[in-house]
């Protein structure tokens, strides 16, 4: 697969720039965005989610030197593997929510703001992709990791936290643009999160819809072979795995 920005550092606004790293799946759409922040004149950046740990990429990444930190949105190695070798590569502390991700800087605080290239960063504890997956304000900008892609939707782990960053992000102001982990940029983040929150809803119905169609003590796969039964089947393991979260959702409530 080819896509005309795999090896390009690609400016989308005046303080960020994206470089897609060639990793495609069903799981990272055309790939994992890395993002470069970095304010009109200053001299060093910020480095959003490395990606894995491929030196191709990696390189193009620290060619953007002087870093002065590189952050990541959450721990999953799409994100994060790469971080290591690009800290030690630019002389650049890591930082994140997981506190065993961090080098040479501390565990990321909710509703902290950081300055670094001449930016305020803020950062805003986004769960429910993972327990430790953040968003970063930047300027009126929102970068997101997979909290919310640039199509489609994410995977769960905790659907009750997802819920709540969901009306997080349906607050910020209109037309706030979203800087997604995968995918394209979205214009106004805040209608996005309205129409995942519309979404989770209607899959909420369809699963209790399963329950009583199945019984109370349907298992995950189960309910996935009936709600996403016309859903290509290479995704019905992460559905499973959303589902699943969905299930323990309905049956806290």
């Amino acid at each position: 697969m080819t896509h005309p920005a795999y090896g390009v550092l690609r400016q989308v606004s005046p303080t960020a720039s994206v470089v897609l790293e060639n990793n495609p799946s069903s799981m990272t759409l055309e790939g994992t965005n890395s993002w470069v922040l970095r304010a009109p004149g200053a001299s060093s950046c910020v480095i959003v989610d490395p990606g894995h740990d491929d030196r191709a990429h990696l390189a193009q990444l620290a060619a953007c030197a002087p870093v002065s930190l590189i952050l990541l949105t959450h721990h999953h190695p799409d994100h994060a593997d790469g971080a290591p070798w690009l800290a030690s590569e630019v002389s650049a502390p890591v930082r994140a929510f997981d506190a065993s991700l961090c080098a040479g800087g501390e565990a990321l605080r909710p509703d902290e703001v950081i300055s670094a290239a001449g930016l305020e960063i803020g950062v805003l504890h986004t769960p429910g992709h993972t327990a430790d997956s953040v968003s970063l304000r930047v300027g009126g900008e929102v970068l997101t990791g997979d909290t919310i892609l640039g199509r489609g939707t994410t995977v769960l782990d905790d659907l009750g936290a997802y819920l709540g960053s969901l009306r997080l992000l349906a607050e910020l102001p209109p037309g706030t643009p979203g800087l997604p982990g995968h995918g394209p940029e979205l214009p106004d983040l805040a209608a996005t999160a309205r129409e995942y929150l519309a979404h989770r809803e209607q899959r909420l119905d369809q699963v209790r819809a399963a329950l009583r169609a199945l019984g109370p003590d349907a298992t995950p796969r189960q309910v996935v072979e009936l709600v996403y039964a016309d859903v290509d089947r290479a995704l019905w393991l992460p559905a499973e795995h959303s589902v699943r979260a969905q299930l323990d959702y309905l049956r806290t409530l």
